[in-house]
């Protein structure tokens, strides 16, 4: 068991640990071998200016809520539940972005005898623009044992 946070550890308003990767062909590759998804306009950079009038080849959608998922494993730990995650897509993921994920604990409550932690997240790209807003709702482990 490798528990990073317990719920008794956070206070409303505290950022948790960002997470960040700079994107390109390898990790998309990966994530699309993973998900199948090779699509030509994740892939080949003339197929992207064709699509959306694009620099290339651009990112997917699902990548982003993927590194949104880790960012809140890698903050919290084994044990975190993920009981909601969502966000928007509101800007194209370039080729050879840095994504930041980031994420602000908003509230906290017991519910259902769970730990429940409310955050806003979003992914932001090298310039701070905001990529994917969203929220999430985690579970987290107590130090009471309950």
């Amino acid at each position: 068991m490798s528990v990073n946070v317990y719920w008794e550890d956070v206070e409303v308003g505290q950022e948790i640990t960002n997470w960040s990767r700079k994107t390109d062909f390898m990790h998309w590759n990966r994530y699309a071998a993973v998900n199948d998804e090779f699509v030509y306009i994740h892939m080949d950079d003339v197929a992207g200016r064709a699509a959306l009038n694009e620099q290339g080849a651009f990112g997917m959608g699902n990548l982003r809520f993927a590194y949104l998922h880790n960012m809140l494993r890698d903050w919290a730990g084994d044990e975190v539940q993920v009981r909601k995650l969502g966000c928007q897509y509101r800007a194209i993921n370039q080729k050879d972005d840095v994504l930041t994920c980031v994420g602000t604990i908003v509230a906290k409550r017991v519910e259902n005898d769970e730990h429940l932690v409310d955050l806003t997240v979003d992914v932001k790209n090298q310039e701070g623009q905001s990529t994917a807003p969203g929220e999430a709702t985690v579970a987290l482990p107590s130090r009471n044992g309950d």
